[in-house]
């Protein structure tokens, strides 16, 4: 095998683990994403931007509009996985600032915003 089918080798074999990975990283969200559609009404906001890390936050909200579960993924990675955000859960949706809750993470706050916005 020469350099240059070696090469290509190489790249198609990290085209497919890197499919592979995203469709992992996929499949993680959307099962937390679906636990979360069975606690209530659910947001979906996600940060902007193109070299940064990437914030996406999911709440779910009960009839009352108190916050019943909510997660966050955040990253480059496929590694990155859905983590709860206990600090919102138990909040009216009046009492929900994106500010307050997170005065130095600008990524959150816009993710937050948008996922709050009643539709």
């Amino acid at each position: 095998m020469n350099s240059t089918n070696m090469l290509i080798f190489i790249a198609i074999s990290a085209w497919i683990l890197q499919i592979g990975l995203g469709w992992w990283q996929v499949s993680r969200f959307n099962n937390a994403f679906q636990a979360l559609c069975k606690k209530g009404n659910v947001g979906v906001g996600k940060s902007k931007g193109r070299f940064k890390p990437k914030v996406i936050i999911a709440v779910a909200f009960d009839s009352n509009l108190y916050v019943t579960d909510a997660i966050l993924m955040k990253g480059f990675s496929v590694f990155s996985q859905p983590q709860s955000m206990e600090n919102l859960i138990g909040l009216h949706y009046d009492n929900i600032d994106p500010i307050t809750l997170f005065s130095k993470q600008i990524a959150y706050q816009e993710a937050l915003t948008e996922a709050i916005k009643l539709k």
